[in-house]
């Protein structure tokens, strides 16, 4: 579902388009701090799954690795963030040839995912969150999936080429 109304993100905790994306800080896969402010004068693709090395979750991650050329190509920067470890997280993207950074979200335990509205306290993990950040830090486009179902990566690229076109 596409949040775009002041209610709907009122009601779940996710930032609404048009405003700006919350900060941090998170070690990628290698343990080097990412800040996403440090990022400005880039489009930011922040995609929030639940587990490395599960199944829907390793499917995603390989579509996005296999489109990351188009996303680059757009001066998009992909960014996956987990509540796994930066060791667990650095092993998954060696077995999956990951070229994007993984970013470990693992203590304060789910802090970015609370902050994008996308932690499940319940499981413990982040939902299937993805917000696209204009290169001035403005959240164009977010979409939140229903547990077990997959993101469609097509939107993705609609949203990006419309920041473009824009």
């Amino acid at each position: 579902m596409t949040q775009s109304g002041a209610e709907a993100s009122a009601a779940t905790g996710i930032p609404r388009v048009g405003s700006t994306a919350p900060d941090f800080v998170l070690s990628n896969q290698h343990g080097e701090p990412v800040n996403l402010s440090a990022l400005r004068g880039s489009a930011v693709i922040l995609v929030f799954f639940p587990f490395a090395f599960s199944g829907i979750c390793t499917s995603e991650m390989r579509e996005l690795q296999d489109n990351l050329p188009d996303f680059t190509a757009e001066g998009a920067v992909v960014l996956a963030v987990s509540v796994d470890s930066k060791f667990t997280l650095r092993a998954y993207g060696q077995a999956e040839s990951l070229a994007f950074g993984l970013l470990s979200d693992f203590w304060p335990h789910g802090e970015v995912a609370r902050l994008y509205g996308v932690f499940d306290k319940d499981r413990g993990m982040a939902a299937r969150g993805t917000f696209i950040i204009d290169a001035g830090g403005i959240i164009r486009y977010t979409v939140v999936n229903p547990r077990g179902q997959a993101r469609e990566l097509g939107e993705y690229r609609a949203a990006l080429h419309g920041l473009r076109a824009a």
